[in-house]
């Protein structure tokens, strides 16, 4: 099971200052040197953390795999196309929410997404739909031509007792069979953490778990080298 791991709050530190240091290029190094499989961040369209100039640099200096969120407004779909990461992960968006609050409304907005699909495919960029675990999204995302999902798993790590979490556990595991079944490649992640992954990790069908805000969090006190190393031991 592969990490891919999210340098957003780099950014969110050093724009709390508007200012050049924590560089994300330099997270994104050592991200890599801990053995971390892709890199991710999410250009908003608020700019609150990754900035524009941050996506450029990081396609010219990631060895491993630049994973793209975004969402499908025109302007940011005009950048990825500029920009042409490995991987763009399409993710709902809301001004004032703290992060993302769910998946895709692939149902609602199935002939948008499915033009941005179409476009970011000629670029040769592969496209993952980040979703909520349920059967009638997942078979939609099949329908409007994704070949990737990413499973939302914060309903999972936000579960309060032992029986909330179990029941989580069973949708994400009937979703990924079923996404299986279809022939879709399943990527999971949002709310992970040093405690709560494991069982997650369980799922061997998911290839590759996306993990930022904890990791971040870790590194403040360990290191950012540390806090990827002890994720990807945990996952695997």
């Amino acid at each position: 099971m592969k990490l891919g791991v999210n340098i957003d709050h780099i950014a969110t530190l050093r724009q709390a200052r508007k200012i050049d240091y924590p560089d994300t290029i330099e997270a994104m190094k050592i991200c890599e040197k801990a053995g971390c499989d892709s890199i991710v961040c999410h250009l908003r369209e608020d700019r609150r953390h990754i900035q524009d100039k941050d996506v450029f640099r990081l396609k010219e200096e990631i060895t491993t795999k630049f994973n793209l969120e975004m969402c499908i407004a025109k302007k940011i779909v005009d950048i990825a196309c500029k920009v042409c990461p490995d991987m763009v992960t399409l993710v709902p968006e809301k001004r004032k929410e703290l992060t993302t609050e769910g998946g895709l409304d692939v149902i609602s907005q199935k002939h948008e997404i499915k033009d941005v699909i179409t476009r970011l495919s000629e670029k040769n960029i592969q496209v993952s739909l980040f979703i909520d675990p349920e059967k009638d999204i997942i078979e939609a995302s099949k329908g409007i031509g994704a070949e990737i999902i990413e499973i939302h798993t914060g309903e999972y790590a936000n579960a309060l007792t032992r029986e909330e979490k179990n029941y989580q556990l069973q949708r994400i595991s009937g979703s990924i069979d079923l996404a299986i079944s279809l022939g879709l490649e399943v990527n999971a992640g949002h709310g992970l953490n040093y405690e709560n992954v494991s069982e997650i990790a369980e799922f061997s069908q998911i290839n590759e778990l996306n993990i930022g805000h904890s990791i971040i969090a870790y590194a403040l006190f360990y290191g950012l080298e540390n806090a990827v190393k002890k994720m990807k031991s945990l996952i695997s």
